[in-house]
């Protein structure tokens, strides 16, 4: 029986430094798929011809939309679905392989926990580290929802793998800004359309939740300066949505 093939799915934007480390640690699958942005402004477009086997360009809508276009061009048994800025450890690599080649597994998706590096750091505490997302499903068996914090919709059984991805996110404050300008826009237009309206309460009670979730709940504090570092941007985050979300309304009834 043929070892079930698997397709690696990239979306990417801007991620000319970082696609070519991301492919590599991906050569294990037996095809490897870019979604590009074309309004990318550096070099993308031309990594993902050079190192990948199939690049779509597509022009950015809404995160779901990008992955599902290409899932639809993947050939694989099975999609994996990684961001630029994440690496499969060699650990995960072998993993997966093994899992998907066993006969006897019954699972259609499985969730990775994500090992996280945020402002240069390893995190241990208030990142991503306790995330574990499903990013492996058999590709006829689920399918991308939502516009910004996008899920797969599995019909079928999950399990978990063991072994992490490494996510080196936020390399600096400058991309952690320009992510919060990003995110958040996409955020607030969603709530909009989904008939959310400004709130003080979001503006003021919420960021300070947040940033003491993370800081103290989650002991940010042990992640030392970085680790206060992205407790309070990700409170600014929430109180930048929540203003963006009041600009909205107030053009709806200009």
């Amino acid at each position: 029986m043929p070892e079930p093939r698997i397709t690696a799915l990239i979306v990417a934007r801007n991620e000319e430094a970082n696609l070519p480390g991301c492919l590599a640690s991906v050569s294990f699958a037996h095809e490897r798929i870019v979604v590009v942005d074309p309004s990318s402004e550096d070099d993308t477009l031309g990594v993902a011809r050079r190192l990948a086997d199939v690049v779509l360009v597509r022009r950015f809508d809404d995160f779901a939309s990008q992955r599902n276009a290409g899932r639809v061009a993947g050939s694989g048994d099975w999609i994996l679905s990684i961001d630029a800025d994440e690496r499969a450890t060699p650990e995960l690599a072998d993993e997966i392989r093994r899992t998907i080649a066993d006969p006897t597994n019954d699972r259609d998706g499985f969730r990775i926990p994500i090992r996280s590096e945020i402002l240069g750091r390893p995190f241990g505490y208030s990142g991503t580290q306790q995330d574990l997302p499903l990013r492996l499903f058999r590709r006829e068996r689920g399918a991308w929802m939502g516009r910004v914090h996008e899920t797969v919709r599995l019909d079928g059984e999950v399990g978990r793998m063991s072994a992490p991805l490494d996510h080196r996110t936020l390399p600096d404050v400058q991309v952690f800004l320009r992510k919060i300008d990003q995110y958040t826009s996409l955020e607030a237009r969603d709530l909009h359309r989904a008939g959310a309206r400004f709130r003080a309460r979001d503006l003021t009670l919420r960021p300070a939740w947040l940033f003491l979730k993370l800081y103290l709940y989650k002991q940010g504090f042990r992640d030392g300066l970085e680790g206060l570092m992205f407790c309070a941007l990700s409170g600014v985050s929430a109180a930048v949505r929540t203003w963006k979300l009041r600009e909205l309304d107030h053009m709806e009834v200009a």
